[in-house]
């Protein structure tokens, strides 16, 4: 694990990648980017990551006042749609078993600073390659300094977490030969 919180998991080729949420935030920004193998397609995984809309699949007890994130894959969730909430940020693209990427609200970036991520899938051989990046915008105070690398620890954290449970839900079907866990 990258002790400065900015990498988990990605490969220096996915760390420089171009993201969606890359033009998001204005400025001098830093990058900070996850990545986790997932052996199950990324129609399926997308339908998890959907679901973070609704839960954060990350420390519950923390994240979402002590329920617990859904364990099946729910059949009517709303479409995905530019302004919808989206854990603490709003959606502002998405393409289907591709990416979900989003930003803070205003409200939000002017009391935290401006903060865009991008949840991106692509096909791995069998299963998905899972990868976020998260772009926050680099203050040139030494309290910004501090206060972003808190952000990054706490971040690596909390997403580390969210994405090992995206993976082990998304595997589990994958696993079993089922289609869909909304039936169990």
């Amino acid at each position: 694990m990258d002790l400065s919180g900015r990498v988990w998991g990605a490969t220096r080729t996915e760390q420089s990648a171009p993201y969606p949420c890359d033009s998001l935030v204005a400025g001098r920004s830093e990058g900070w980017t996850r990545a986790v193998d997932i052996a199950a397609p990324p129609s399926l995984v997308f339908r998890w990551l959907r679901q973070l809309s609704i839960a954060p699949y990350s420390y519950d007890w923390i994240d979402f006042r002590g329920r617990q994130s859904p364990r099946v894959l729910l059949p009517d969730l709303p479409d995905l749609s530019a302004g919808q909430p989206f854990l603490i940020f709003e959606i502002t693209s998405f393409a289907t078993d591709a990416h979900i990427t989003c930003a803070l609200p205003e409200a939000l970036a002017e009391r935290h600073g401006h903060v865009a991520v991008s949840y991106t899938l692509r096909p791995q051989g069998a299963g998905s390659r899972l990868v976020v990046k998260v772009v926050a915008r680099a203050g040139a105070t030494t309290g910004s300094r501090v206060r972003r690398r808190f952000l990054a620890l706490g971040d690596l954290i909390m997403m580390r977490k969210q994405l090992l449970t995206l993976k082990k839900l998304s595997e589990r079907p994958a696993a079993s030969g089922a289609a869909d866990l909304a039936t169990e």
